[in-house]
């Protein structure tokens, strides 16, 4: 259980615990409005951080499908230099080859 959860699972208790508070308990009234004061405070905090959450999703889901085409334009890049490198080694041995008939033929 991720601490995200472990939080929102004694978050609701505190909530269960504060509705099934009743005012049939000796307390004084700024007390009761001090409690629901908090227990709104609480439920606005969790509001918020439900949404900070949802945002760093859509986050961590956009950067790492970026990460993703960097990754396969690096790929197509790599390939495209292994292709030229090759065709440059390629030519490079026929120049020799030719050269080398040159020199034959001048001979």
């Amino acid at each position: 259980m991720s601490i995200i959860e472990k939080k929102e699972k004694k978050l609701n208790q505190l909530i269960n615990k504060l509705n099934s508070l009743s005012l049939t308990y000796s307390q004084p009234t700024y007390e009761i409005e001090k409690i629901k004061t908090e227990k709104n405070e609480i439920l606005r905090q969790k509001i918020e951080i439900e949404n900070k959450n949802k945002e760093l999703l859509r986050e961590h889901k956009y950067l790492k499908d970026k990460i993703n085409e960097l990754q396969i334009a690096v790929k197509k890049k790599s390939e495209l230099e292994d292709n030229f490198n090759q065709e440059i080694e390629e030519l490079s041995q026929e120049t020799k080859d030719l050269v080398s008939e040159i020199e034959k033929w001048q001979m």
